[in-house]
């Protein structure tokens, strides 16, 4: 697939990206790259294979610049991403892709975006925001999500470690690895080392990485956040424990008195005067009573219980 950067995209069936006047983007499965790309006159040899890439990352080269794009699934993040590789120079941008993410991505452009001035700068910077145009909203759903579980952890409505807090804390480190990279990616445009932009667009590159640095910042404060959603789980079921211990020291405490009386009288010496008393059952029976009562006020009145 060919396209001409005008007001928008316009499709083309055939280009000759050398004898094109006007820039151009161009999706290639890796098969038809290998096949084409003496046609676009990059002075590389580049070969792909999607399934070995695994970071986005751009390189530059003598009258080039290459990368790969390796993007989470942002509705299954901990899923397989998607992977393609670009080439361009300053004529155009080649995508080489066999997982059909470039045409999604260029589809949703076409659709949303009119250029007053088009350029190639400003072509790839929408690329770029389209990857993330709904992360914020990712991020958002995490956060409500990340609050609805603490307030069910001090309810005490969370009975075992909460799992879905392991994959949402895992999700987020993928998230804070890959804006990272796309930083990395929009500062080497911005850098512009071997001059295939205009210099008065190398400001929609800075916005591309002041938004990412954003969204890094607020991933990095969500995990900080699962962090403490786990110290608290755990505060909380230490308390639950110290209660546990803090009754079962009060029984124990209260039928030690108790067991000495049974233990006293359940010796069974000849001469035990109690013993002959027919008055005694009920005595040792009040006295156990008496035991218990002034415990459990005098516990009452420390806290305890």
């Amino acid at each position: 697939m060919f396209y001409l950067i005008k007001s928008t995209l316009e499709e083309r069936k055939n280009l000759k990206p050398r004898d094109s006047k006007e820039k151009y983007v161009a999706i290639l499965s890796a098969e038809e790259w290998q096949s084409n790309s003496s046609k676009f006159d990059m002075g590389i040899d580049l070969e792909v294979s999607t399934f070995q890439i695994d970071s986005t990352k751009a390189e530059v080269n003598y009258d080039s610049l290459t990368g790969t794009f390796c993007l989470p699934d942002r509705n299954d993040i901990s899923g397989e991403n998607r992977r393609f590789a670009f080439a361009l120079d300053e004529k155009g941008i080649v995508f080489i892709d066999d997982s059909g993410a470039v045409a999604e991505i260029i589809s949703g452009i076409v659709k949303t975006k009119r250029w007053t001035n088009p350029s190639l700068e400003r072509f790839i910077y929408d690329f770029l925001e389209q990857i993330i145009y709904n992360d914020q909203n990712v991020l958002a759903k995490y956060d409500a999500e990340l609050d609805e579980m603490e307030d069910k952890i001090l309810a005490g409505e969370e009975e075992n470690y909460p799992k879905r807090l392991s994959e949402i804390r895992s999700d987020l480190r993928d998230m804070r690895i890959h804006y990272e990279q796309l930083e990395d990616l929009g500062q080497e445009l911005e850098e512009n080392e071997n001059n295939f932009f205009k210099h008065e667009n190398l400001r929609y590159f800075h916005l591309f990485t002041q938004r990412i640095a954003r969204l890094h910042d607020t991933t990095a404060a969500l995990r900080d956040y699962t962090a403490q959603i786990r110290e608290l789980y755990q505060s909380q079921l230490d308390i639950k424990q110290n209660r546990i211990m803090t009754i079962l020291t009060i029984v124990t405490t209260i039928f030690m008195p108790l067991t000495l009386i049974a233990g006293w009288y359940g010796m069974n010496f000849k001469y035990m005067p109690e013993l002959e008393f027919k008055a005694s059952y009920p005595i040792v029976i009040l006295v156990s009573i008496i035991i218990v009562v002034i415990s459990l006020i005098f516990f009452r009145k420390k806290k305890w219980l």
